[in-house]
């Protein structure tokens, strides 16, 4: 690999905050670029832009600083710390984050009732993220040293994005609703062939 590579962890020494937020955000941007190459169609750049934007003005910065504070509150890597930070993110961390996404991009669009989507699709969001972020959080809290997570939660951030991006523009908030909606793709592009 490239001199790049190994610049990355003296970056994230010496610019922490930067390189987070950065590596946040572009990870994040690439996840809606993933759900909109899934769902087939032409590329909406206004789409990924509004989500670059929450991703990198509001989502990668709440990660850093949140991640800070709950190292301060609740320090060290025991099991019991460890749960402890999980469960704090999980009942704070998570709600902010979600309602922060829907009411962003709501803004962004324009949307005449900014609170809609987030009304609609917060619960179900939430529960889809219980199923998920608990286990990414668990070896964040254990492993991955302070000055990393932001990044480190960017980079599963990549498939929660997808499926944020996604529920957001046509889903319910559920994975049900997302893998539904690739099952039904798949299938009509398999009906395709066998047409001619």
């Amino acid at each position: 690999m490239g001199s790049w590579w190994w610049a990355l962890p003296r970056a994230a020494s010496r610019y922490p905050w930067f390189s987070n937020v950065l590596l946040y955000g572009a990870l994040c941007t690439a996840g809606d670029a993933l759900q909109q190459r899934l769902r087939g169609g032409p590329a909406d750049w206004r789409q990924t832009r509004c989500v670059a934007t929450v991703a990198v003005v509001f989502q990668a910065n709440y990660s850093y600083v949140w991640q800070r504070l709950l190292e301060r509150a609740v320090p060290g890597r025991t099991p019991r710390a460890i749960l402890t930070k999980v469960l704090c993110d999980q009942a704070l961390g998570a709600p902010v984050a979600i309602s922060a996404f829907y009411t962003g991009m709501s803004i962004l669009q324009g949307k005449d009732d900014i609170f809609l989507d987030l009304k609609q699709k917060f619960w179900n969001t939430y529960k889809s993220g219980l199923m998920y972020w608990p286990f990414v959080q668990l070896t964040n809290y254990s492993l991955v040293p302070v000055q990393w997570r932001t990044a480190y939660i960017g980079l599963y951030g990549f498939l929660w994005f997808s499926f944020l991006c996604y529920s957001q523009q046509s889903g319910d908030g559920t994975l049900k609703s997302a893998f539904t909606s690739l099952h039904l793709k798949e299938a009509k592009q398999v009906e395709r062939p066998s047409e001619k």
